[in-house]
């Protein structure tokens, strides 16, 4: 018998029992045997089985299959929260495997186990012998993925329902406006996708193809459009509707001017306008109407009751400087904006209601009396999660699981859902902030004397959400930049609570994300790609740069970005993945070796000696900006490598060797402490590379024992 934790499964089932050390050979492949005639729905879930496993073990080889026996009852929730999605699934039977689940999700969640026990030997494709019992923690596991600031294509989106398919996460969060565009055709108002969506938009058609793809693959999609604010796309199209006027294009986008000259490139422009601000008069009948009607016509494109109306970061301004507004406040007894924006908030409800609809809105929406009914993400710390749950409202849990934050894998599977003191600004960096954000900030401070949740707040937590906002994510890096981190964040959302070995979770990342690769997701081959049109003379150096590095965190990329506009998007911090495997492996071996398996040694000089010599290479090929901006981090690279060389050369150093040392390592702190929390990275000198060394632990541990 063994735990889940010793085989590369993600998430972990609830119960795993290995039943015999042996394998059992699929060379001849997987032939299914239904119980029941299969739905259509099912008949498509066995073609897609059928597929993947060519991809992962090749074509069968002549020889009888292994007959997989399913066992599936129907479930008339299927595609909502209160769906059936546990399974069994036994490989050890004699006469083949046995799968049974209550419904058609059980089986889905059951053939993506079943992929992931296929192992490759030499001998050919084989399973285990395991017994497993399974069922998800939380019914809402989702992803929220952001189509406004950079369009993703339909193929795009669909690889991401595959990838989610396979690691059982059940909800798209589609985010489908905001100030930067509006990606859905409305034949209402037309003008919207046409002026507000500047022409790069979602068919209805299209719309109705990917609705249709997810409910195959056991997703459901919940589609966003924002109200009153992140409205500028929708205020473009209907200027009448705005609180404010409406920007010009001018006033919009940025004009930049480059300077090269032979040390350093530098990039100076007008100021950024902020196109999250503008927002809905919400005092014009109009502005209801409209909302009304356009949220009528997106919800007959998505039938799932739950319809997200945004309604965070609205502006204060926006209505406080029209005398209209703030007259019209006067009368009706609102004393500030949150109370006008709640009232609003009802009229949507009420619309969304008498639509079949369940409304579900940001965190903000719950600062004032609103419908229980709504459903409150929590987004901006967990203490929201406490408040929200209190007032009994249904919670989804962002909080701590912002994929655009660029934090690793490891940072996000330490965040609990439940846990409302999890994420949230310490009392220092909140007044450090509130000389730029003001008394907003608080809204982001960690209660620490937040109570854990009762029972009851327990169960009105439906689950969570991993949000990517796209501000600097194209459409070529969105593989990369979701998974394989997605997975990871998957587990915490299906998984016990107790499945928490952050060491064991990175052991099974890599082996997860190469299965991925297998069967359809395209990071590694976008990554190639946009290193081969960076340095086409030669593509090494900078897949080994990149390879041991990571971007700069908590929106310090956005900073870097905020004057360059797309440039970022094609520099190496855009290629280097928030979790290094190559950085795991080196970090790993370093804590063996000073454990005292020298062994080790040998393979961590090789790797020392290749980061080493890289910058020569890079060098050669720097010829060009966004090389040059790296070669800073190249050279870094180069000499911390030669300082772990040193530490293992020889047992013990002088004084003056670690007073030498330690200053080159301290710089390398000092630049993950720059971007260790959103403040930070607001305020403190950042690697103009965007590029974070992430051997940097298994250095210190090395430093550390040469004394």
């Amino acid at each position: 018998m063994a735990g889940p934790s010793t085989l590369p499964l993600m998430p972990q089932p609830q119960s795993v029992t290995v039943m015999d050390p042996a394998t059992r050979s699929i060379a001849g492949g997987i032939r299914i045997d239904w119980t029941q005639a299969p739905s259509p729905l099912l008949r498509r879930a066995e073609q897609r089985f059928v597929a993947r496993l060519r991809n992962l073990a090749g074509r069968a080889a002549e020889g009888a299959p292994l007959t997989l026996h399913i066992t599936t009852g129907h479930d008339p929730a299927y595609l909502s929260v209160d769906e059936k999605e546990g399974y069994t699934l036994s490989t050890s039977a004699p006469d083949g495997i046995y799968l049974s689940a209550a419904g058609p999700a059980g089986v889905l969640h059951g053939l993506a186990t079943l992929l992931q026990l296929v192992e490759l030997t030499p001998q050919g494709a084989v399973l285990g012998h395991v017994d497993i019992q399974d069922s998800p923690r939380f019914a809402w596991r989702g992803l929220m993925i952001d189509v406004s600031r950079h369009f993703m294509s339909v193929d795009t989106i669909q690889r991401q329902l595959d990838a989610m398919e396979l690691t059982k996460l059940n909800v798209l969060h589609w985010h489908l406006s905001d100030g930067t565009g509006f990606r859905v055709e409305s034949r209402r108002f037309p003008r919207l996708q046409q002026v507000g969506g500047h022409n790069q938009y979602y068919t209805q058609e299209q719309v109705r193809g990917i609705v249709a793809y997810a409910a195959d693959r056991g997703i459901r999609i919940v589609p966003e459009f924002d109200v009153p604010g992140h409205t500028l796309s929708i205020l473009q199209a209907y200027p009448d509707l705005a609180a404010q006027p409406v920007p010009t294009e001018q006033e919009i986008h940025p004009v930049c001017s480059i300077t090269v000259d032979t040390q350093k490139t530098q990039t100076s422009c007008n100021k950024v306008y902020n196109q999250n601000n503008p927002a809905l008069d919400p005092t014009q009948p109009q502005t209801l109407r409209f909302a009304t009607a356009l949220y009528a016509e997106m919800g007959r494109l998505f039938p799932d009751r739950y319809f997200h109306s945004g309604g965070d970061e609205v502006a204060p301004q926006q209505w406080m400087n029209n005398p209209a507004i703030t007259r019209y406040m006067k009368v009706h007894g609102y004393r500030d904006a949150p109370a006008l924006q709640a009232a609003f908030t009802a009229q949507i409800e009420q619309a969304l209601a008498r639509q079949g609809k369940i409304m579900m809105g940001w965190d903000e929406v719950s600062e004032a009396p609103i419908p229980r009914d709504v459903v409150v993400e929590a987004w901006r710390g967990s203490k929201w999660i406490g408040s929200a749950t209190r007032a009994g409202h249904p919670v989804v849990v962002s909080s701590g699981y912002y994929l655009d934050l660029l934090n690793p894998s490891a940072t996000h599977y330490q965040v609990d859902p439940l846990d409302p003191k999890a994420v949230g600004l310490s009392p220092a960096e909140v007044e450090k902030a509130r000389v730029k954000q003001g008394p907003m900030i608080d809204a982001f401070a960690l209660d620490p004397n937040a109570p854990a949740l009762d029972a009851a707040q327990s169960r009105l937590v439906l689950g969570g959400e991993a949000p990517l906002w796209s501000e600097i994510v194209s459409d070529e890096m969105v593989d990369a930049r979701l998974w394989p981190r997605s997975a990871a964040i998957a587990e915490r959302f299906w998984s016990d609570a107790s499945v928490r070995d952050v060491t064991d979770m990175e052991r099974r990342l890599p082996v997860v994300l190469h299965e991925l690769n297998m069967m359809g997701l395209q990071s590694e081959n976008h990554q190639n790609d946009m290193i081969a049109r960076l340095a086409p003379q030669n593509t090494t150096p900078l897949k080994v740069l990149t390879s041991v590095t990571s971007p700069v965190r908590n929106y310090a990329m956005n900073r870097l970005a905020a004057h360059g506009g797309d440039a970022m998007l094609s520099a190496p911090a855009a290629i280097a993945s928030p979790d290094s495997f190559a950085a795991m492996k080196f970090n790993t071996l370093a804590q063996r070796y000073i454990k005292g398996d020298h062994a080790r040694a040998s393979d961590l000089k090789a790797m020392l000696v290749t980061y080493k010599a890289n910058d020569a290479a890079y060098a050669q090929i720097a010829t060009t900006p966004a090389l040059q901006e790296a070669r800073g981090t190249s050279q870094e690279l180069a000499e911390v490598a030669q300082v772990g060389l040193e530490a293992i050369k020889r047992r013990s150093h002088g004084r003056h060797w670690h007073k030498r040392v330690n200053a080159i390592l301290a710089r390398q702190d000092a630049a993950f402490a720059a971007c260790a929390d959103a403040v930070a990275a607001h305020t403190m000198p950042l690697p103009a590379s965007g590029l974070l060394i992430d051997i940097l632990p298994g250095l210190h541990l090395l430093v550390d024992r040469a004394h």
